[in-house]
């Protein structure tokens, strides 16, 4: 991208910020923002937590695991989310929470042809066996997903609660800014010239 993406403006604000508040507004509890360590902490909107990851180069195992940690005394689970997905809405948020069960320690969407480990639900009590996981060198979600209780959930299971359906038919919260072209044609969409 040639800048965090974390800065790139988001209308009047930035796509951190913009983040922070539709999790916010899907979640019950604090939006804790996790980064990468020896990173200077962004500028937060209030009331948002920082963790800091504490492993240099642990991919997105690493950086789960400072977030659950971090929740881990205020919350049983969270919703993790990527930074770059600017068309999420609350209430895909709230869909991925419910699939929360006493059977299931991750939510896991699938959808547009791929998983999204940044986009689902997890269990803060996973920070243990997950922190084992990363400590071995483990890197990959899904070596997460092969050792504890994840449901895989599809845009069927998405797409009926009638809350998301109307808000977000196309499940467009799981699209997310890779390259200079992503984020202007997104910032294009909900920011018409």
């Amino acid at each position: 991208m040639g800048t965090p993406k974390a800065a790139l403006a988001w209308g009047t604000t930035t796509l951190l910020a913009h983040a922070c508040s539709l999790v916010r507004e899907g979640v019950d509890g604090p939006v804790i923002v996790v980064g990468a360590p020896g990173q200077a902490p962004p500028e937060l909107p209030a009331g948002v937590l920082y963790a800091e990851d504490a492993r240099e180069g642990g991919g997105p195992l690493a950086g789960i695991l400072a977030g659950l940690s971090a929740a881990a005394a205020v919350a049983d689970a969270v919703y993790v989310s990527a930074v770059d997905m600017p068309h999420l809405r609350p209430a895909f948020i709230r869909r991925v929470l419910r699939g929360l069960d006493d059977e299931t320690d991750v939510v896991l969407p699938e959808a547009h042809g791929f998983r999204h480990p940044l986009a689902a639900a997890y269990r803060t009590a996973l920070a243990g066996p997950l922190g084992e996981i990363v400590a071995a060198g483990g890197s990959k979600p899904a070596e997460l997903y092969a050792v504890v209780r994840t449901r895989v959930v599809g845009p069927e299971w998405l797409l009926a609660d009638p809350l998301l359906r109307a808000a977000d038919p196309d499940l467009d919260s799981l699209l997310n800014v890779n390259d200079p072209d992503a984020y202007a044609a997104a910032h294009a969409v909900a920011f018409p010239p």
